[in-house]
């Protein structure tokens, strides 16, 4: 069940490394392109998906809740494909994501800005000013995206496994480096606690992605942990309707056999008066 993790800085070449990497290790590489074909599957569009790819979701109103059902949707995607094994797994946060899951090789691709701009510039064909511009704007978007929706420093090298400034290392040389350290035997003794670990990570997912779906639950102030089919619900909402309309739903989740409600009701108006 291994599982490669990519974060890139645009214009680095990390797409050409992780098309190199796949073909070498016979792994599936799920980019942009695997998620528009696996994406009709679970109703989202081609306009959905860039609406909210890789972009920092809200939910303050009903569409900004329907905007990140959407993203926990593409989630959902990773997760299953994760599920599957053999697979690396491009941007999207998905280091993030599988935080802690054991098997797994987080990389991350960087270099300095302006050669960044001189290499993307050369390989699009495009104005410097114009490349230095789409990258200043996809470092802030993409940086935003994991401060946001992850708590973390997009930039901080803890959260990777490997670092690889491809400044300084051939495309061949970064290649053989990811291979190298996707077949560590470390890696494969962590496999059988990971797949479980997996399990409940995509039934959690499923859950927080049904109650944002539903509409039926105006805050999400939740925490949803699983342990083999056994969810809890924690945190609070508004009203005592709004908490039975959230366990109702979570309840017809697929793969939820038990369902524990620790959920507080709050109202907040006699605070405000």
């Amino acid at each position: 069940m291994a599982i490669i993790t990519i974060s890139r800085e645009m214009g680095t070449g990390a797409y050409s490394i992780a098309k190199e990497v796949a073909r070498k290790l016979k792994y599936t590489l799920v980019d942009g392109r695997k998620i528009a074909e696996l994406a009709p599957q679970h109703g989202l569009t081609p306009d959905m998906l860039d609406r909210v790819d890789e972009k920092p979701p809200a939910y303050i109103t009903a569409e900004d809740r329907l905007h990140a059902a959407q993203l926990k949707t593409i989630e959902l995607i990773l997760l299953e494909c994760a599920q599957k094994g053999n697979v690396i797994l491009y941007g999207r946060g998905a280091q993030d994501l599988l935080k802690g899951l054991g098997g797994m090789l987080r990389v991350r691709f960087v270099a300095p800005f302006d050669e960044r701009v001189e290499m993307f510039a050369e390989r699009e064909w495009i104005d410097p000013d114009l490349a230095r511009e789409l990258i200043r704007k996809s470092d802030h978007q993409r940086g935003g995206f994991i401060h946001f929706y992850f708590d973390r420093d997009w930039q901080d090298p803890l959260g990777y496994d490997l670092v690889i400034n491809t400044s300084r290392m051939s495309k061949g040389a970064a290649v053989d480096v990811i291979v190298a350290a996707a077949r560590d035997a470390k890696l494969k003794e962590a496999e059988a606690e990971a797949r479980e670990m997996l399990d409940d990570i995509i039934l959690c997912k499923r859950v927080e992605t049904e109650l944002l779906k539903s509409g039926k639950v105006e805050n999400m102030h939740f925490r949803i942990t699983a342990v083999d089919g056994e969810v809890c619900l924690s945190g609070h909402v508004h009203t005592e309707e709004e908490k039975n309309r959230a366990v109702k739903v979570a309840a017809k989740v697929k793969g939820v056999k038990r369902l524990d409600d620790d959920i507080n009701v709050i109202n907040y108006k006699p605070y405000k008066e």
